[in-house]
């Protein structure tokens, strides 16, 4: 069976995938940005192990032997699923495989938002020791202050014992279980962090004009959830103290994104859920569900 692997792997990763190809599995890395070469495996490629870069309804066509799509990941947004379904390809997803390290760096931006961390580390380097104990006025605690969790599925709920550990106040708020009503904790929390998949329900679901003054967004989940426009001018009014982007609604985002030129933002490339682990637990389920695949037995985490 053969299995294409669509992502900037390292030459760690690619000789990790190496060691994974079998007699009966047979595993090609290719990189997201080499769409020619993408172009000419894809038509023999049985199952794709996709990550970001979308999945769209001609890739799928053109893939005469596809059998499976791969989410390397939870999130199927980027993943023509209908397309797919015509198709008669399955679709499956890896929930839980990566929530651990979402999970810490949602705790790692809010905490780089409260001390202001990149403009203490560039001040550092520049040798600005005197103008960062001025910003003192503008430094926080964890602790004592309220955490509003949009979304309480697998990463929330690791964050949330985190966080109480910390001595947080833990809000949160899901379509199946909450502890308080969504508008209250945006208006409410000190902290906003979101958690959520993006479906039509949820895109824009937060106006950041709605949090409280003062507030700090973290983002760890996807970028179209929030209205970017406003978030931009209420960063810039300083009615929000700050945001912690691990995502934006394009990406990458052009050169010129407001947010990006924003002080009070601290911003990552979508790497949240990149760890060694995470792609350790990703890899050994995909892998499995490969050989499911061969086998004709049941997939796992099947979405389509």
């Amino acid at each position: 069976m053969k299995i294409l692997f669509r992502f900037d792997a390292s030459d760690g990763l690619k000789r990790r995938v190496n060691a994974l190809s079998t007699t009966s599995v047979d595993i090609t890395c290719c990189p997201e940005e080499d769409d020619a070469d993408y172009r000419r495996l894809l038509p023999e490629a049985e199952v794709l192990w996709h990550v970001l870069k979308p999945v769209t309804a001609g890739e799928i066509e053109a893939a005469a032997k596809l059998k499976l799509i791969q989410k390397i990941g939870s999130g199927v947004n980027t993943i023509d699923v209908e397309a797919a379904k015509r198709r008669g390809i399955a679709v499956c997803n890896l929930p839980g495989t990566n929530s651990r390290a979402v999970a810490e760096m949602a705790l790692l931006l809010m905490l780089a938002c409260l001390r202001r961390l990149p403009e203490l580390d560039a001040l550092a380097r520049k040798q600005g020791w005197e103008k960062a104990w001025r910003l003192q006025d503008s430094f926080g605690e964890l602790c004592g202050r309220t955490v509003g969790l949009v979304g309480y599925g697998a990463v929330a709920q690791l964050l949330d014992p985190m966080l109480q550990a910390m001595g947080a106040k833990v809000l949160y708020w899901s379509r199946s279980k909450e502890n308080a009503r969504l508008q209250d904790i945006i208006s409410t929390s000190d902290i906003v962090s979101l958690h959520l998949p993006l479906t039509r329900e949820t895109e824009r679901i937060l106006d950041p004009g709605k949090m409280k003054a003062g507030a700090i967004l973290v983002n760890t989940a996807r970028g179209s959830l929030v209205n970017e426009e406003n978030l931009a001018k209420a960063l810039k009014s300083g009615h929000l103290a700050a945001a912690g982007l691990d995502v934006l609604a394009t990406e990458p985002p052009r050169a010129e994104h407001p947010l990006l030129a924003l002080p009070n933002v601290v911003c990552a490339p979508h790497v949240a859920w990149l760890t060694q682990e995470t792609l350790e637990r990703s890899l050994a389920v995909a892998l499995d569900n490969a050989k499911r695949l061969i086998e004709g037995k049941e997939l796992r985490n099947r979405v389509a």
